[in-house]
């Protein structure tokens, strides 16, 4: 009997949906504190996750839920780069 492998799923900070992992972007604070957006999900650190949806970003950003789960102030420079590719994403 084959075993059905187990999806691992995350909660988005701006709209607080469970998606599997491969949908949503990581904002990751490394252990030096530098915070980055982890595009490939395997950077070692403390991670943040928003769905593609604009709006759920715009929440995010507004209520300032990813500076929350990173425990830390967020650079503009990274909601910028989270812009940048929801809207490329498109």
């Amino acid at each position: 009997m084959t075993q059905m492998k187990k999806i691992p799923t995350r909660r988005c900070t701006g709209c607080g949906e469970h998606f599997p992992k491969s949908e949503l972007f990581r904002v990751v604070r490394s252990p030096e504190g530098e915070i980055t957006l982890d595009k490939v999900g395997k950077a070692s650190g403390r991670g943040a996750y928003i769905c593609k949806n604009p709006q759920c970003f715009k929440k995010s950003r507004k209520s300032g839920r990813i500076a929350t789960a990173l425990e830390c102030a967020i650079p503009e420079e990274i909601y910028d780069m989270i812009s940048e590719e929801l809207e490329v994403g498109k």
